[in-house]
């Protein structure tokens, strides 16, 4: 059962968000499915959906960072603080593969254009974040903490 997050994850409200970030027919001709970074990060989470394992082979490798979409930035800061808020805070446990934090580096990749460092601490990250991103972070940071 190692392979299964121990608290669970909140797979409709990732969904959800994820539907909230794409900016669909108004900013793209037509859906790229998994080679668009938010796609890409709708079938990790479908995937999830089907059968629940903490770990998406090949996921940090696979994320389309060079999709270069426009996607809602204040979805984006939403779905980050609610993508935090499942984070299980594994610390030293964390890995890259993890579910939650490929989703993450999709939103990531989508905000900021890039994938950003993580340790296992949602804490750790916002302050990271507040260092890079100051304005950003203050806004994530406030939905993160409510």
């Amino acid at each position: 059962m190692e392979h299964i997050h121990k608290k669970g994850l909140n797979a409709e409200l990732v969904r959800e968000d994820l539907d909230n970030c794409c900016l669909q027919e108004t900013f793209c001709e037509q859906c790229n499915g998994a080679a668009c970074t938010i796609g890409f990060a709708k079938q990790c989470i479908s995937d999830y959906m089907k059968e629940p394992k903490k770990e998406v082979p090949g996921g940090t490798d696979n994320i389309p960072v060079t999709d270069f979409k426009v996607f809602d930035e204040t979805e984006l800061e939403t779905a980050i603080a609610h993508i935090l808020k499942e984070c299980k805070d594994c610390k030293e446990e964390h890995t890259e593969n993890c579910i939650i934090n490929v989703v993450r580096n999709c939103y990531e990749v989508g905000l900021f254009g890039n994938v950003h460092q993580y340790e296992g601490s949602a804490l750790q990250y916002l302050m990271y974040l507040k260092s890079q991103f100051p304005e950003k972070a203050a806004i994530i940071a406030d939905i993160y903490m409510n």
